[in-house]
């Protein structure tokens, strides 16, 4: 055991930090997991213009990815049918149906323009050996991008999981010109099925969100049309949501067609005296046609996982951006300056004849002496020190070109050098207005092409009890005394909802509160079965006689309960109810008394006006001072 544990222990360490950095948690830096980034890595190596085999894509990415042919596929689909890097040609499923892409063999795929211009820079990339160490890798891309917002993602890694909501482009970029304009700025989801989105919760990026479809109700409130469709949801598991629904009795729907092809349409037609008014709340409240989805950040940020909120990824990726943008204006700097440097060489080295001082030497080395010695007169005309390198380069001129030579068009270059050098030092002196000039233009090129598609608005909380729909029946079997839900023979005493709370007083003063039953043993005989408003409760009057059969009244009002616990009405149970009435009932009564041997009084009359409300424990007021032998209502 000893020798068990502590490697069990630096295993799983090592699996689990596998997991998480390597394969579920994308990185903050480009927003993707490796498998997304070895394909599109491996799109670029691959690019020509042309459409290439998915199967073709999958093979070479496989030389990078360890993990199988069917990962690499499913995400590329994944990726493609977002739209914003992969152009697809062919058949790759349908994020609306949930129909599953063709075999890889069928379809095509290239990247697009924006990938190509925002994902991508060799010279700017961070390389690492391949897991068999044949090629290299990119550890990170350099992105241009808030990737990891823009596309979103889920994973589950080991004590972890990942879920970014994808946004919108022209909204993410115009909140990166925000932030390097110390605005503030707010970012919402937007999702690729449409529909409607309340915002309420999303807390930058640490709440929730909710999603509806988008419903259409026809003029004369009949049917139903489905038109766009809630976050993570198909056209298939809406049905479905909905078919079960009307199979528990939630939803009067009479039939559901599916008319989808490219717009999503799906009509549901309502039964014989159902509309639309009545069945839309429904809707949201017993399916998919409204769902909550959480938020829960969490990014690779130096080869850890953290947890960060929209606001900071934008920040984090902005501040990427200046530093890559910088980068690249100091590469192209220094080629510029290469570039003047090579010029100015040869035109050194061509107009002042220098290549004629190597015809006397007989060695390499004196070649290259003589060349370095010819031109040490023009050192204040050079960029920089003359080196070995600059020495081959002009050894490798060719006679021809020293013959055609061209003093005006070297200089014109030369000129067309210096000014681009200007204008990228201008660049890089103020990289604030670099950076937004840069955003400006992709918000202009590509904002239009991607608009937002999912529209924000508020809900209402819809109260599933409010729109629940009475389809249980209660049936009440006075020859066994049963009540509920599953007694097939008696009366129909009461439709309730899953979601309501049903009384059942019985004839002796016993009472109890609950869902509806399905099969309820009720004492003696009910007196009042019916729906317990919870808010308000439920008011009502009694007459009873006791063991001596004295009466007595009482008016009680029950507010509190505990689930399916029996209450008594009348104390002990010792008693029968003659008179029951809900709320504060004012009728006039009718009191006959126990016959007796010269018994002059026989009958009174009574009003239940004046009997107060009192206590469930309350034995109430007594009616009359002898026994009485019948109580009869003479007015209500």
């Amino acid at each position: 055991m000893s020798f068990v544990e502590p490697l069990m222990r630096r295993n799983f360490l090592e699996y689990a930090s596998y997991v998480i950095v390597d394969r579920a948690i994308p990185d903050l830096r480009d927003g993707l997991k490796p498998v997304q980034r070895r394909l599109l890595h491996t799109l670029h190596t691959m690019d020509d213009g042309r459409f290439h085999k998915v199967a073709n894509v999958i093979g070479e990415t496989m030389k990078l990815h360890p993990h199988g042919d069917a990962s690499i596929g499913d995400a590329l689909v994944v990726l493609a049918n977002k739209d914003y890097f992969i152009e697809k040609q062919g058949n790759f499923g349908n994020v609306l149906t949930g129909h599953p892409a063709a075999a890889a063999r069928y379809i095509e795929c290239r990247l697009t323009d924006l990938a190509r211009e925002t994902l991508f820079n060799p010279r700017l990339t961070e390389w690492q050996p391949s897991y068999d160490g044949r090629r290299r890798e990119p550890v990170a891309l350099p992105a241009k991008l808030p990737v990891v917002l823009l596309l979103g993602t889920e994973g589950i890694a080991v004590g972890m999981s990942t879920r970014i909501l994808p946004h919108n482009l022209g909204e993410l970029l115009r909140a990166q010109v925000d932030y390097l304009e110390q605005r503030p700025f707010t970012l919402y989801p937007d999702f690729p099925q449409g529909g409607l989105l309340d915002v309420a919760d999303y807390d930058d990026g640490r709440g929730r969100v909710r999603c509806r479809a988008r419903l259409e109700a026809a003029k004369d409130r009949k049917t139903v049309t489905i038109r766009e469709l809630p976050y993570g949801q198909t056209t298939e598991s809406l049905i479905a949501s909905i078919e079960a629904a009307v199979q528990k009795g939630k939803l009067k729907v009479a039939q559901i067609e599916d008319r989808t092809a490219e717009q999503v349409e799906i009509v549901l037609h309502l039964r014989r005296g159902v509309y639309s008014d009545e069945v839309i709340p429904q809707l949201w409240a017993h399916t998919n046609c409204e769902v909550s989805v959480s938020s829960n950040i969490v990014v690779i940020d130096e080869r850890r996982p953290v947890e960060m909120t929209v606001s900071e990824i934008v920040a984090r990726t902005t501040d990427r951006l200046v530093e890559l943008l910088r980068a690249e204006l100091r590469l192209e700097e220094a080629d510029l300056e290469d570039r003047r440097h090579y010029l100015t060489l040869e035109q050194i080295f061509i107009e002042n004849r220098v290549y004629k001082k190597i015809e006397r030497a007989t060695t390499e080395k004196g070649v290259r002496d003589a060349v370095r010695r010819g031109m040490e007169p023009f050192r204040e005309q050079m960029v920089r020190e003359l080196t070995d390198d600059d020495i081959t380069r002009l050894l490798d001129i060719r006679i021809r070109r020293i013959s055609a030579y061209d003093i005006e068009k070297n200089r014109r270059e030369l000129g067309e050098i210096e000014q681009k050098l200007k204008a990228v030092r201008r660049k890089l002196r103020n990289m604030k207005a670099t950076t937004i000039a840069f955003l400006d233009d992709l918000i202009d090129r590509y904002g239009e092409r991607w608009p937002r598609r999912t529209e924000i608005t508020g809900f209402e909380e819809v109260d599933v009890r409010e729109v629940a729909v009475a389809n249980l029946k209660l049936v009440w079997d006075p020859e066994t005394g049963f009540l509920g839900t599953d007694v097939r023979k008696g009366e129909v005493v009461l439709q309730a909802s899953e979601f309501d709370k049903v009384i059942v007083i019985s004839d002796d003063g016993s009472y109890r509160i609950g869902a509806p039953p399905q099969k309820l043993l009720v004492p003696g005989r009910p007196v009042h079965i019916g729906l317990f408003d919870q808010k308000e409760g439920l008011r009502l009057t009694i007459v009873y006689r006791d063991r001596e059969r004295f009466a007595w009244a009482k008016k009680v009002h029950i507010r509190s309960f505990i689930h399916d616990k029996e209450y008594e009405l009348i104390r002990g149970r010792e008693g029968k109810v003659d008179h029951f009435a809900l709320g504060d009932d004012g009728s006039e009564l009718h009191l006959a008394f126990v016959p007796k041997k010269r018994q002059r009084v026989r009958d009174c009359r009574v009003s239940l006006a004046e009997i107060p409300f009192v206590g469930l424990a309350a034995r109430g007021k007594r009616l009359a001072p002898k026994p009485v032998a019948r109580v009869r209502v003479l007015r209500p």
